[in-house]
Order: structure tokens, then C-alpha cells, then sequence
């Protein structure tokens, strides 16, 4: 019978159809995440939900609900990826709170105005471009550290904090096969280079992406093209860095200039460079981490934003490799 007391029911009611249908995810894929990480019974009727269970269990979930009508109200709807990963962190810590990693703001151009962080790693990735010269942003693929570096370069140039961003990536067939491919220099290396690209038109729309690239306000070179100058008033984004030699990379990081900040991108795991070249992002994690103005930020597969299947695949190349 004491047993009893403790299971209760409560009801949320939302505001509107739209607003529950969008918190409970597709075909209500989102309640039943909800119900069984607090092994409650939720029931969806019209715009009113019934959770059902002992009673410290619904308190919780009530609370966890809650704070997504709140950042619903405030623009931010969750995908089911991103609803998964803070019910996780929700239930692991109750004091844990989803502007722990959604209110980081960052201001872009249409169609997309602001993009948000998804994970805490995320957020603390984000803090660290705002307070360091230079980042090194190093995780798994899908983990967002492009995604989330062009966007912050594209926050600094709508806010004039700088005057123009510079792409770059290795392209390590830029020596022998490069050369047979048809057409111009721009022409020869965009193919290593569309990852920028498509983060580009996503952030800003195509035509404001093709305006600034003709105004040369954005600039997107191989890394090779990128020895010899001195990078003033700049946003600086050195993608797929695990391809760098130790010398590109020492060349490339003595490019900055005056007012430059630098963000430095890649996965230490999937280097492509010959067996007899260390890799430059691998090397400079043992000796560049005492100086106060740079800063390594790590990110895991638990920061992975693409879709699900994608975490699990690093996982299991990740057991698989163990193995080996």
C-alpha cells in the first residue's frame, strides 16, 4: 500500500498542437525516450500529456518537459538526436539544464538566423574561439567542429570584428594527380574543398556565399597556396588538419596577423598522409598547450550531431581498432 501512494499522475497542457507534436518527436518517438529513461507511463491525447509513475519519477519528467516548452518558446525545437543526448545528461544530473548547451547564439546570415549549440563540448568549444587566438578543435566526424567554425567566422564578419574569412584545407593530391584534373587552379582543388562550400551556403544562402567570394571578403585556398603571407584582420579556419604535415602546419600557424583568430579542425583517427609523415595535428598537442592564447578543445563521439547510425559506427570501428 505504501507503494501505492507513491504512484501519482500529472498533466502538462501545451499551449498548442504544433508545439506538443514538435516536443514529442516524430510518431511520439520522443515520449517513449522520456518514458522508459524515467520508467514512467506517458500518454499523448490532443495538446495534453498524462505521465503516471512514482511520483519523484514524474516530478522529474515534468521538470525535464518543462524546459523544453521554455526553449521551444524561445526558438529552439530539438531534433530527436539532440532531445536523446539531454534527456541522457538530464537523468545522469538533475541540476543539469538545457541552456547548459543551447544558449550559445550564434549570429549567421539567411536562411538560417542563429545556430546553437548542441552538446555541453559544443558550447565550451564555442567559449574557447571567443577567448583564444587559436583553437584546435580535434574529434570524430559529425562531432560539428566545421560546422560550428565557419559559423563562428561568419558571426565575427557580420559583427566587423574582422574583414575577411579565410578557408583552408590540405589537398594532398595537389603534387602529382592534381595536375590531370581538367580546368583552372579553382577549379582543380574545389573538390577538396566542398565541405566548406556546403557549410558556406547553408549558413549564409548562395548568393551572399558567391557575393563575398567574388569581393574576395571570403577566400577558400588549399593549404599548400597559403605559405609566404601575412593574415591581418582575419577569421581563419584550417579544415581536415590530420592531413597537414608538420611543416604545413608550423607554416600555416605562423601565418597569423594582427587582429586574426585561427580555429584548426580534424580527427586525429582518420589521417591520410603516408606512412613515413606524422601528421602535424597529431604533433603539436604535445607542446603548444602551455601557451595561454591557444587552446585544444576535444570533442567525442558523445558530441556526435549527424545521424544516429553515424555514433555507432565510430563506435564500432573504435572497439575494432582496440582489437587490433
Amino acid at each position: 500500500m505504501k507503494e501505492q501512494k507513491n504512484i501519482i499522475s500529472e498533466t502538462i497542457n501545451f499551449e498548442c498542437i504544433d508545439k506538443a507534436c514538435d516536443i514529442w518527436g516524430k510518431n511520439e518517438s520522443n515520449l517513449s525516450l522520456a518514458a522508459e529513461a524515467y520508467a514512467l507511463d506517458i500518454i499523448a491525447r490532443d495538446r495534453t500529456l498524462k505521465i503516471s509513475g512514482n511520483s519523484s519519477n514524474v516530478i522529474k519528467a515534468i521538470e525535464f518537459f518543462n524546459e523544453l516548452v521554455t526553449a521551444y518558446d524561445q526558438g529552439i525545437t530539438l531534433n530527436h538526436r539532440e532531445f536523446k543526448n539531454f534527456l541522457k545528461n538530464k537523468v545522469e544530473n538533475r541540476a543539469f539544464l538545457i541552456s547548459d548547451i543551447l544558449d550559445e547564439k550564434i549570429e549567421v546570415y539567411a536562411p538560417k538566423k542563429y545556430i546553437y549549440t548542441k552538446t555541453k563540448a559544443q558550447k565550451e568549444y564555442i567559449n574557447a574561439i571567443k577567448s583564444h587566438d587559436i583553437v584546435f578543435s580535434i574529434g570524430p566526424a559529425g562531432t560539428g567542429k566545421t560546422y560550428l567554425a565557419v559559423a563562428m567566422a561568419i558571426s565575427h564578419l557580420k559583427n566587423k570584428m574582422v574583414s575577411r574569412i579565410i578557408l583552408s584545407r590540405p589537398a594532398l593530391e595537389a603534387g602529382e594527380t592534381l595536375g590531370y584534373l581538367p580546368g583552372d587552379l579553382k577549379e582543380k582543388i574545389s573538390p577538396f574543398l566542398r565541405p566548406l562550400y556546403d557549410a558556406l551556403y547553408e549558413l549564409m544562402g548562395y548568393d551572399t556565399v558567391y557575393t563575398l567570394l567574388e569581393k574576395n571578403i571570403i577566400e577558400i585556398s588549399p593549404l599548400a597556396y597559403m605559405r609566404g603571407r601575412t593574415l591581418n584582420d582575419s577569421f581563419i579556419i584550417l579544415d581536415e588538419a590530420q592531413n597537414s604535415t608538420c611543416e604545413q602546419m608550423k607554416m600555416f600557424l605562423t601565418r597569423l596577423g594582427f587582429n586574426s583568430k585561427a580555429v584548426v579542425t580534424g580527427d586525429i583517427t582518420q589521417t591520410d598522409l603516408p606512412s613515413n609523415k606524422q601528421s602535424g595535428l597529431k604533433e603539436v598537442q604535445s607542446f603548444l598547450g602551455s601557451i595561454k592564447e591557444i587552446n585544444f578543445s576535444y570533442l567525442t563521439k558523445k558530441d556526435i550531431v549527424r545521424h544516429n547510425i553515424v555514433q555507432k559506427i565510430v563506435q564500432a570501428y573504435e572497439k575494432h581498432e582496440g582489437k587490433k
